[in-house]
């Protein structure tokens, strides 16, 4: 295959086939697809941007040294995810953070790192009463979130912030169908608890 090769038409597959090849252009052309949402799934869980970034470069250290254990019947952004996750999950069982930015990055340079890292909770509010309302739910669904185990939380993240289906989950975390369901019912019913104050005070 000619080194001239432009990769960025390439799909997944075939990148990665020339990635265990020990084409190193191909393993750059990897990182710089998925760099930004495994940078994204890592900040909403750790919530500090030096340390995200310096876990997102322990994720793809990880994916180099492990890239011949990839099987492309799986797809590769699970893969990369379930990567990410478990070194994400990790740092929080080592260092346990209470809060997940809501807003995006303090850090962010540009409206594209805001968006990335922001979580959406409600849409915008027609008026300044409505929004502040929305904002103080927003803080306190943040913090609730930070609350929860790191498992629950994963599952409550790529659910509720990738999009992700239970297949999909169950796939990245490496876990049975029914346990993603199990924790994503329990993660829910912790939250609603956390945040039954708010509707006693409405």
């Amino acid at each position: 295959m000619p080194s001239s090769l432009d990769l960025s038409n390439l799909p997944d597959a075939d990148v990665v086939a020339l990635a265990q090849a020990g084409r190193e252009p191909a393993f750059r052309e990897l990182v710089r697809r998925y760099e930004r949402p495994v940078f994204s799934l890592i900040y909403r869980m750790i919530r500090d941007r030096e340390l995200a970034e310096d876990l997102a470069q322990d994720t793809f250290i990880k994916v180099l040294n492990h890239i011949d254990r990839y099987r492309p019947e799986f797809k590769l952004s699970s893969w990369l995810f379930k990567i990410a996750n478990n070194v994400a999950i990790d740092h929080l069982r080592r260092r346990q953070l209470d809060t997940i930015s809501m807003d995006g990055s303090p850090h962010a340079a540009t409206s594209d790192a805001v968006e990335s890292t922001s979580f959406e909770v409600a849409v915008p509010q027609e008026s300044a009463l409505e929004e502040l309302e929305a904002k103080e739910l927003g803080s306190a669904i943040e913090q609730a979130i930070g609350q929860l185990r790191p498992e629950y939380r994963s599952c409550i993240l790529l659910r509720h912030v990738e999009g992700r289906s239970y297949e999909e989950i169950a796939t990245t975390l490496d876990l049975p169908l029914g346990t993603v369901k199990t924790y994503i019912h329990r993660a829910r019913h912790e939250l609603r608890k956390a945040l039954e104050h708010l509707k006693t005070e409405g």
